[in-house]
C-alpha cells in the first residue's frame, strides 16, 4: 500500500482568508487537527500584520499550541524578516513563497518575482545556518488572475534558480484554481525532466472544481505530497475570484477508497471540519463534510 503525505494548511491558509479568529479558537483548531493522525501541519505565517491581520497573532498561537511530537509543523514567511521571526518562535521547517506571475508577486509582497528570488537566496542561507529547512512555494504555477496563463518554462526556470540557491523542497501553488490535469502534467513534467529527485508538493484550489482531478493526475505522475485544508477553508486575498483550497477530507476520502494510506482518521477529520465551521461561522464547501465518511450506495 502506498503512502500519501497530506499537509494540513487550514490553520494558516484557511484562516487567513476569513474574518480574524480569536487566538483560543485558532489553538483549538490546530490542536484538534494534530489529533487526527495528520503528519504535517502548516500552523501559522509570519507576515506583516497590516498586510494580513488574520495572522498578526502567529507567535502567540504557536506558543500556546500543544505541539504533538508526532506532527511536523511548519510556518510560512514572505521574506527574510518573517523567517527571522519564525526561527525565533522555534520553527525548523519554513516555507517561503514567490509567485511565477510578476504581477501577482507585486500584489502579494510588493516586489517583482526577481527581487523576491534574490531575497530568497539569502533567506535559504539564513535558514540553513540556523539548522532549519527551506521549502519554496511557487504561487500561480498554473495560472494568474492578472496575467492569465503561466508558461511551464517560467515555472521550471524559477525551480532552477531556487534549487541552485539550495532550496530543500519545492511546492507548486494553484493559487486561483486555474489548474487542470493538462497543466499539471506540463508543469510537473517540465520540472521532473530537469530535477528528477527534487521533492515536490502540490497545492490545489477548487475554484473551478478540478482539484481532485488534479490530485489524481499528480498521483499518476508519481507525486505523493499534497496540501489540503480542513473543510475547504481558504483562498488567496491577492487573487480575485479564488475560492477555497481542496478539502482535506475530500482528498483523504478519495485516497483511502483508492487503497492509499495517509495515517489520517477520516471520521476524526470530519469532526474537526465541523469545528472549523463553528469557528468561522459559516457552512464550508466540503462535500464529504455534508455526506459523511461513507457515501450512500
Amino acid at each position: 500500500m502506498s503512502f500519501v503525505s497530506i499537509r494540513e494548511v487550514g490553520p494558516r491558509d484557511g484562516l487567513q482568508n476569513e474574518d480574524p479568529v480569536p487566538v483560543d479558537a485558532k489553538v483549538r483548531l490546530l490542536d484538534a487537527l494534530s489529533a487526527t493522525g495528520v503528519r504535517r501541519i502548516e500552523a501559522v505565517s509570519f507576515v506583516h500584520p497590516k498586510a494580513i491581520p488574520q495572522m498578526a497573532d502567529a507567535a502567540e498561537v504557536w506558543q500556546r499550541a500543544a505541539k504533538d511530537p508526532a506532527v511536523r509543523y511548519c510556518a510560512l514567511v514572505p521574506n527574510t524578516k518573517g523567517a527571522e521571526r519564525a526561527l525565533a518562535a522555534g520553527f525548523t521547517e519554513i516555507e517561503v513563497v514567490v509567485s511565477a506571475s510578476d504581477t501577482h508577486n507585486r500584489r502579494n509582497v510588493n516586489r517583482s518575482t526577481g527581487e523576491s528570488l534574490d531575497d530568497i537566496a539569502g533567506l535559504i542561507d539564513l535558514l540553513h545556518r540556523a539548522g532549519a529547512t527551506a521549502e519554496v512555494i511557487i504561487s500561480t504555477s498554473f495560472g494568474c488572475p492578472f496575467e492569465g496563463d503561466i508558461a511551464p518554462d517560467r515555472v521550471a526556470g524559477i525551480v532552477d534558480r531556487v534549487v541552485a540557491d539550495g532550496a530543500d523542497r519545492v511546492a507548486f501553488g494553484d493559487t486561483t484554481g486555474m489548474g487542470t490535469p493538462r497543466r499539471v502534467e506540463e508543469v510537473v513534467g517540465r520540472v521532473r525532466d530537469r530535477h528528477p529527485e527534487l521533492p515536490l508538493l502540490l497545492h490545489f484550489h477548487n475554484t473551478r472544481g478540478t482539484a481532485l482531478a488534479n490530485v489524481l493526475t499528480a498521483l499518476r505522475l508519481g507525486i505523493t505530497e499534497f496540501d489540503a485544508s480542513v473543510g475547504g477553508l481558504g483562498g488567496c486575498p491577492y487573487a480575485p475570484g479564488a475560492t477555497g483550497n481542496v478539502a482535506t477530507e475530500e482528498v483523504v476520502h478519495m485516497l483511502h477508497d483508492m487503497g492509499y494510506e495517509t495515517g489520517i482518521d477520516l471520521t476524526a477529520l470530519i469532526a474537526v471540519a465541523r469545528l472549523a465551521q463553528e469557528i468561522v461561522g459559516r457552512e464550508l464547501p466540503s462535500g464529504v463534510l455534508k455526506a459523511g465518511p461513507r457515501l450512500p450506495l
